[in-house]
């Protein structure tokens, strides 16, 4: 036998004596229709865990966002609060040391009658 031959020889089956050829087909495996619905099945309960495992992340963002836009809204009131605050200590320094507020003359503590 030479090398070609021996590769050949590899690749196919041989029938033996009184034996069919036909029977050394490769033959088509696929599966029935009772592994067809377990397999579509499996593969919609896994469609359907995917789908609840992203639903999940998403709803856990939400409430993440949620409450960061709570404390947001909270510091802003703080801030605002605060701001208003400070514009009305400035304000008093402001008119103390005013021009007209240096002008104005100052009033003797009057007795009062009894």
């Amino acid at each position: 036998m030479t090398y070609s031959s021996t590769v050949a020889f590899g690749r196919q089956q041989v029938a033996m004596r009184n034996q069919n050829s036909v029977s050394f087909r490769p033959r088509d495996k696929r599966l029935g229709p009772v592994s067809n619905s377990v397999v579509l099945i499996v593969l919609a309960c896994l469609l359907g865990l995917l789908y609840l495992t992203q639903v999940t992340k998403t709803n856990a963002y939400g409430y993440t966002i949620n409450n960061l836009e709570q404390e947001k809204t909270s510091l802003q009131s703080k801030h605002d609060d605060l701001a208003v605050a400070s514009a009305r200590l400035r304000a008093l320094d402001r008119v103390r040391v005013s021009a007209e507020a240096k002008a104005m003359t100052s009033v003797a503590p009057v007795a009062s009658v009894r």
